[in-house]
């Protein structure tokens, strides 16, 4: 046995005009119920979300992103979604939905160590690569 752990994780994306459908990945959300673990990563490039609406309130956007980490955290400070079950946070936080802010469809990994799975999602998925 590896010590692996499957993991369900979506992307978090950013769709300024949900008419056009242009999008940019801002975040990744990682659940890992065989540890007890979920969180999200999310990093704003406000040039790339520029590009497709140079009329968007970044900081409108920020404050909506800001939520989802603390509500992957739970308790108090995430309101009525803080007291659900961990998975059933996730599983509100990638919801379909039709507005500015949206999931991927959910995806499934395997890794031992899901804060790791995280960050290279958010490489692999949110950051710019960065040139060689």
């Amino acid at each position: 046995m590896s010590g692996d752990h499957a993991y369900d994780y979506a992307i978090i994306r950013v769709v300024p005009r949900v008419e056009r459908g242009e999008m940019i990945n801002v975040g990744v959300v990682l659940s890992c119920p065989a540890v007890d673990f979920l969180d999200a990563g999310v990093e704003v490039d406000e040039a790339r979300l520029r590009a497709l609406d140079e009329s968007l309130d970044i900081d409108a956007i920020r404050e909506h992103l800001s939520s989802i980490p603390v509500i992957c955290r739970g308790g108090a400070d995430a309101g009525p979604i803080g007291s659900l079950p961990q998975r059933n946070r996730f599983h509100w936080l990638v919801s379909p939905r039709s507005t500015m802010i949206q999931m991927s469809p959910v995806h499934t990994g395997r890794t031992p160590d899901p804060a790791a799975a995280l960050q290279r999602l958010m490489d692999t998925m949110v950051r710019r690569p960065r040139p060689n």
